[in-house]
This record gives C-alpha cells, structure tokens and sequence, in this order.
C-alpha cells in the first residue's frame, strides 16, 4: 500500500468519546421523554463525537460523484449503453438528474468527478481526475493495475482534503458508471464470501436471461483473477472501477479530516465497506442514508453494523440519497441546538426519575 494512503490511515482517530458522552447528557435533560427522538439523538451525539463540539451546524454540503467506465459493460451485464455515464456526468452539473434536482432544491452543492470515463466531452464543471478511459473487463484479467486503483483512492482522498479547504462540513458519497452495480457486486461477493447467485441484483433493470448472465460473468471474474480478500486494494484492481476505488478514498479522507459522510446507495455502501477494511475506525464517521432496493445492499450494511435512516424503495444511486439524508443530519442539530431543556422549558422533571436509567427501547413500550 503506497504512503499516502498508509499517512492517510495513521492520521483517523477514533469518536471523541468525552464530547459522545457530554452530548448524551445534554439530551437526557431536553424536555422530552427519554430517547423519544430516536436516531436524531444518535446523529447528534456521533457529530459532537466527530467535532469535539456539544452544539454544531452543517451550512456547507457537498455531494462528490466519482464517475467513470467499467469495462465489464463489454460483456453484457446492463441493459444501459455506456455513453450513459458521461451524458449523465454532464447532466448532474446542469442539475437535470434525479439527484442533482433534489441537490439544487436544497442548496447543497454537487462535484463531478471523472476518473475514468470513457467517451469525450466538453463540461468544463466536471473535475478532470481521469485515470485512463475505463477499467478493463475482469473476464480477460485485471480491470485496473494496483497503481491505478492506488491512484483512485488518492483521487479520493484528495477531494475530501480540497473540500475541508473549501470549508465544507457534510459530504455525500454518489457515482456514476454504467456496470457498477456488476463491479460491486464482485467486490462485495469477495469480501463476504457470499456466493453471486446471492447477492447479485438487477441493477438498473435486467431480464430473468440477462441477470442469470451477470451473475455467471461475476463468478467467472473472481475465478480467473483470485482476488485476495484481505487486501482490498487487490480486490479493487481485480474486479472493481475506478468510480469504487475513489469513493473509497473519499470515505478515508472524511475520516482523516473528520468530516461527517453520508453513504449514499449500493454502490457507496461498497466503497464505504472497502474504507473500513483498509480502516475500521473510518466507519465511526459514516452516516447511512436509505436502503437501496439493490439485493446486496443490506448485506453490506450489516457488513458495516450500519442502519438506514429511510426506506423509500429507491435504487438510482448517483448520490441521490444524500440530500435527504443532509436534512435529516440538519433536524438533528436543530435538536441540540433549540430545543429547550426541561429547565429552561420551567418543566419540574421528577416524574422521569424512575426512568431514567432503563435503557430508551424499554422505556418506549
């Protein structure tokens, strides 16, 4: 593993647990019934956790997407041609896309990042950090050589430092690349050991034939490369994209600057799982947006003792769980910030004595 990720790995330090535990304090005397607002609470305690801070606002939001091309596509796995993934990359900075819509409605900003697309443009918005134009299909070898999935993941890292330079204070994890439902489905099957008949889903819509197809096109790529499960940058040169390996730098170099990340969809909760193998401490910063239809999706966020905060049946990825996830994270600062204490709400709280100390699921029934 080249130095830079190894620095970027040494510099993540675990939650501060004295700032986790004076948040949880604070809340235990709002004027509300112990634990009443659920995971709000628990996102407002982990982000005083992440910035030393009781009381804390996130005004700047960025949603990075790292788009590029597998080369997986040449062999059948999706319905979608891969000019897809640079009209689509150029449509996010118009703001025309499902996600950048939902973005531009509630004033967050969008990066798009090429790493790897493969057909040409003019969209001087897009960021230029292409590697080369697409990986290789993992049935004739390698998809990408170890220095350039290192080179992703720096890519990654490096955005989320430019980011903590631009002030921002959330960032959302989103791609673009036609076939990576197929290249994370390889990785998540490597790391899990879960067979592909398993895991495997329809991506962006695949017939009965076509999904019998990727799911044989997965377990043959993973026969013929070996990709070694305890090293996760093997894994990503093998079968992964360059779209994976950057968004896993994305989720490291969040950790190190301790920045709060939002985990998008199937794809993000792969690049997320890859993060907190290379190190498990990183995933204290993750915060978990919806639940993707995608059939491997709970697999890795189990992977990751994560749960989704919503369940809207939605599976486009691109990052477009991630604005409302940020209103989510927003209402849970609203909490410590404005609600009254029971002391300022002039609320004699006795009657809770009894209470207290029973844990808040038991409290609740």
């Amino acid at each position: 593993m080249q130095s830079h990720i190894q620095k970027t790995i040494s510099q993540i330090s675990p939650l501060d647990e004295k700032a986790v535990l004076k948040a949880r304090e604070y809340q235990a005397m709002l004027a509300i019934p112990p634990g009443s607002l659920g995971e709000l609470l628990k996102i407002g305690s982990r982000l005083s956790g992440i910035t030393g801070k009781l009381h804390n606002s996130l005004p700047k939001k960025r949603i990075i997407v790292l788009a590029g091309d597998n080369g997986i596509a040449e062999e059948g796995v999706s319905l979608t041609p891969q000019s897809i993934t640079m009209s689509q990359a150029v449509n996010m900075t118009k703001y025309l896309t499902g996600m950048s819509a939902l973005a531009k409605h509630f004033g967050n900003e969008v990066q798009v990042v090429d790493v790897g697309i493969k057909y040409d443009y003019d969209c001087p918005k897009i960021l230029n950090k292409r590697i080369r134009k697409g990986t290789n299909s993992f049935l004739r070898g390698k998809a990408m050589s170890e220095e350039e999935a290192i080179k992703a993941i720096e890519i990654g890292i490096e955005l989320s430092d430019m980011a903590k330079s631009d002030g921002v204070s959330l960032i959302g994890v989103g791609e673009m690349g036609i076939a990576n439902t197929t290249t994370s489905t390889a990785v998540l099957s490597v790391l899990t050991g879960l067979p592909a008949d398993e895991i495997t889903g329809r991506g962006g819509g695949l017939t009965d034939e076509m999904l019998c197809h990727k799911k044989e096109v997965i377990k043959k790529g993973i026969e013929l490369n070996k990709p070694d499960k305890n090293d996760i940058i093997d894994v990503l040169s093998k079968v992964g994209g360059f779209d994976l390996a950057a968004m896993c730098g994305v989720f490291l170099g969040c950790a190190k600057n301790r920045l709060p990340v939002v985990i998008d969809g199937y794809i993000s909760v792969v690049a997320a799982l890859c993060a907190s193998r290379l190190c498990p401490a990183s995933s204290e910063f993750f915060f978990p947006s919806h639940c993707s239809e995608e059939k491997g999706y709970k697999i890795a966020i189990n992977e990751l003792s994560l749960e989704p905060y919503l369940n809207l049946k939605m599976r486009l990825g691109e990052g477009s769980g991630c604005p409302l996830a940020f209103e989510l994270m927003d209402a849970a600062c609203v909490i410590m910030n404005e609600m009254a204490t029971f002391e300022k709400a002039e609320i004699n709280d006795g009657y809770l004595d009894k209470i207290r100390n029973i844990p808040a699921e038991e409290a609740a029934q």
